[in-house]
């Protein structure tokens, strides 16, 4: 005769309701997931909206290198562009100057050198294209590191982006697809308004 669960050990009482509870949670996770998923989904939406530039940025980009390189949105279309040509580490070296600028003092010297070793030592892995002289300042530069041990370097780099890359970016499929993608969304709005605007007045004329 069955006399119940009074009669098992508490050990296999225990396991019951950890099984329980996992069985509880398993059938719970499908909802669980559709709603992270969701949330995930509508994440990346909006950072995709956010990256889209508006018809203002790009004008303002068309107007000088500054204008880019101070734009978050900017650097990473203009980043865009230099992969498509094969010099994406101009930008990388400079984002690296950049924050090596922030970093503490007692981590200057190995973000310093590791910065070296990866742009600027020749026949580095992403070396970027410095002059013999620049480069031996900044090789002096590191061994006592300071913030401003990669300035001469990174303001090389800028210029050449300026004077070589930025030229060419203004020209681009890339930047012309933009600029276009916005005049179209400016056209479809005020197509969309006029025609609402013919729809109001047709309405009160038939009020009328």
């Amino acid at each position: 005769m069955c006399k119940g669960l009074a009669t098992l050990p508490a050990t296999c009482l225990k396991s019951a309701k950890d099984i329980k509870h996992k069985i509880s949670f398993l059938l719970q996770k499908p909802e669980h997931q559709a709603a992270d998923q969701k949330q995930m989904k509508e994440k990346t939406a909006a950072a995709a909206a956010k990256s889209v530039p508006t018809a203002a940025e790009v004008e303002k980009w068309k107007e000088s290198f500054s204008h880019v390189m101070n734009s978050e949105t900017g650097r990473k279309v203009f980043t865009t562009f230099l992969k498509s040509e094969f010099s994406k580490e101009n930008m990388d070296f400079w984002l690296a100057c950049e924050d090596y600028k922030k970093s503490t003092t007692s981590k200057l010297a190995t973000r310093a050198k590791l910065i070296y070793q990866q742009y600027v030592e020749a026949d580095s892995p992403n070396e970027v294209n410095l002059d013999a002289v620049t480069r031996e300042v900044t090789m002096q530069n590191i061994e006592s590191a300071v913030p401003s041990c990669f300035d001469e370097a990174q303001k090389m780099i800028y210029t050449l982006m300026a004077k070589d890359s930025y030229r060419r970016f203004l020209n681009s499929k890339l930047i012309q697809d933009l600029s276009n993608i916005r005049s179209r969304t400016v056209k479809d709005k005020k197509e969309n308004n006029n025609c609402q605007c013919a729809k109001n007045r047709q309405a009160l004329a038939s009020g009328a």
